[in-house]
């Protein structure tokens, strides 16, 4: 019976050892190249050295306020769960060139609402697990983006700003990380607060695959 213990407790020890010295290591950040991004908006749309500007990586699930080809801030998003077109009713994200046109929600409430851009009184649940509510909202902040490339996000039929393509807080909060919009770029309510308060009417855009 002594022998038995000594070999439980030997055998409990070194699992114990075994498994304090196993280290769960975190995903590592995806490498997301701006450089192409950031030299376009440069050369192209007049960006600034001094000037912030945002990336938004498709492939990444990422959002990134850059400012003189360093990244200043990294947000995970939502893009469209359709993919990345420029067509009226598609219900995908463009790609290409834009700026913010109008900034719309100053001091409303995490999870406030909006419905045509204008507040409606109304406080959404916001979930943190893989709830797909069937109404799309849009909350706490509103980003409007321009297209302003012709024939790419800018004209008849394809015009980001006429689509109303934003970046916006969301109640999907669980979904964030993954494909799961109808078009905008969806951010943690609390995250596109933040992106609101440093960005500015006009700040550019690159929305990259």
């Amino acid at each position: 019976m002594i022998m038995l213990m000594l070999c439980l407790l030997l055998s409990f020890g070194l699992l114990a050892c075994s498994e304090s010295e196993t280290k769960i290591e975190p995903p590592a950040e995806p490498v997301i190249d701006i450089s192409t991004s950031v030299q376009k908006l440069q050369e192209q749309f007049g960006l600034q050295e001094d000037q912030p500007a945002i990336i938004v990586s498709i492939s990444a699930q990422k959002l990134l306020l850059v400012k003189n080809g360093d990244i200043l801030a990294r947000y995970p998003i939502s893009s469209s769960e359709y993919g990345v077109g420029n067509k009226v009713g598609s219900n995908q994200t463009p790609l290409g060139a834009h700026k913010i046109s109008h900034k719309i929600g100053d001091g409303a409430a995490v999870g406030a609402v909006f419905r045509s851009r204008a507040a409606t009184g109304e406080m959404a649940t916001i979930y943190t697990d893989d709830t797909d509510v069937e109404d799309d909202l849009v909350t706490t902040r509103i980003l409007w983006l321009q297209g302003l490339e012709p024939g790419i996000n800018q004209g008849k039929g394809i015009d980001s700003h006429a689509r109303f393509i934003y970046i916006h807080g969301t109640p999907e909060e669980g979904l964030i990380g993954q494909p799961a919009s109808h078009g905008c770029i969806r951010m943690y309510n609390q995250d596109v607060i933040e992106l609101f308060n440093v960005v500015q009417v006009g700040t550019l855009v690159e929305i990259q695959e």
